[in-house]
């Protein structure tokens, strides 16, 4: 794991410094970070590299994970779909699962800290566990246009919590606690990100039988329908009719996830037996493989319908990749259109996108230069530090910071 002082030749010892005076006046403070898994997803991917860190700064920091079982995430994810907006039916019992899987939680859960940091609909019952700490909801998904009954059951936990996160001013909500916008973040030293040396890329093109001998076009994402993959193949076959290249749909699944597999087997028999689409399954701890797969892209896609803020966009910018992405959720907060990337609303909007990239290199060239400088000074994960410190210290101090 990176240590705090291998982020200076990238962002600078100033920042550094403000986050060590930061995290020394959270001394004493223990913080309980709680989320429904600890693999798959941007959620565990961020805290993943964020607990070190925090730990280094010499802040008492745990991050626990919640238990559920196979129906308990097939409701979260019904849950996960129709506050995005999607029109799937929610019954009663529906709602009875997710009280019984969340009590089994609050009885077994030990609750210890001093600021008590919750992430996201399927662990936010716990704040029935509330005594004098205090507790935070951070929603990483777009609640923009949530479906009215399940927004209404979880506002009822919203509402006991002490303040509230989003990650783009559209998703905020009438809540009656504070609400602050933290955007989330990548690291430039995961091995996401990190340089690599030409030769690992090609090793990694090689063990997945994917030649150079034509542009590659590329979507990373978990196998979902709101990430559109079957829309993305249609795009390609649109451009295949003008730019010969190739299609790489690479990604893996989530414990918190139970629909992946069957979106994975719907993009495998919609790629056929082209030859220039590549569908992968890539197993957790991949994130080098992923790195190489980007790197070795002319053209990333990211055709999300909806989306919490698309950490796989940032990934791609700050690798300045040209990218081809949806106007949803947190993704217009990454990509300007027609400077740091494109913005597209349609599958013809997404073919057109990647044709401007294929044939005008230089542009394509230009944008992915302007995307890597706008992630650096916005969404890389030293910023987010400072937010939630900054965060954790308005809790006790709220006259001192007004915003973040």
């Amino acid at each position: 794991m990176a240590k705090l002082n291998d982020y200076i030749p990238i962002i600078g010892q100033p920042v550094i410094d403000e986050l060590k005076l930061l995290a020394d006046k959270l001394r004493g403070k223990v913080i309980q970070i709680i989320n429904s898994t600890s693999v798959g997803g941007g959620v565990a991917e961020i805290l993943n590299r964020m607990v070190p860190l925090l730990k280094g700064l010499g802040i008492n920091t745990r991050w626990d994970v919640i238990k559920g079982g196979e129906q308990f995430f097939e409701v979260t994810k019904k849950f996960h779909n129709v506050l995005h907006g999607g029109k799937e039916l929610v019954e009663n019992r529906d709602f009875e699962i997710f009280y019984e899987t969340s009590q089994k939680n609050i009885e077994e859960m030990s609750i210890y800290g001093d600021i008590i940091f919750v992430h996201d609909p399927q662990p936010i019952a716990l704040v029935q566990k509330k005594t004098q700490n205090q507790w935070i909801w951070r929603c990483h998904i777009d609640v923009s246009n949530p479906h009215e009954k399940v927004w209404a059951f979880i506002k009822k936990f919203i509402s006991q919590y002490d303040a509230s996160v989003f990650s783009a001013p559209s998703f905020a909500q009438k809540l009656l606690i504070r609400q602050y916008l933290i955007p989330p973040s990548i690291d430039p030293l995961s091995d996401k990100n990190k340089p690599l040396a030409p030769s690992v890329i090609s090793a990694v093109l090689k063990k997945y039988g994917i030649a150079r001998d034509k542009p590659i076009v590329t979507q990373i994402s978990r196998f979902d329908y709101l990430k559109d993959p079957l829309g993305v193949i249609e795009a390609y076959r649109l451009v295949k009719k003008y730019n010969d290249c190739r299609l790489v749909l690479a990604g893996g699944t989530a414990r918190d996830d139970p629909e992946s597999g069957e979106v994975l087997a719907k993009v495998k028999e919609k790629a056929g037996s082209d030859p220039d689409i590549h569908v992968l399954l890539i197993p957790p701890g991949s994130d080098l493989e992923i790195n190489a797969l980007q790197r070795a892209s002319d053209v990333i896609v990211q055709k999300s319908i909806k989306e919490g803020f698309g950490l796989t966009v940032a990934e791609a910018l700050w690798k300045a990749k040209p990218v081809v992405a949806s106007g949803v959720g947190g993704i217009p907060l990454q990509v300007k259109h027609k400077y740091s990337g494109q913005i597209c609303y349609s599958i013809e909007g997404a073919a057109l996108g990647i044709k401007l990239f294929l044939n005008s290199p230089d542009y394509a060239r230009r944008l992915g230069e302007h995307g890597r400088d706008h992630i650096k000074q916005n969404f890389l994960l030293t910023r987010h530090l400072r937010d939630y410190m900054l965060l954790f210290l308005s809790l006790y101090h709220p006259e001192d910071i007004v915003s973040l």
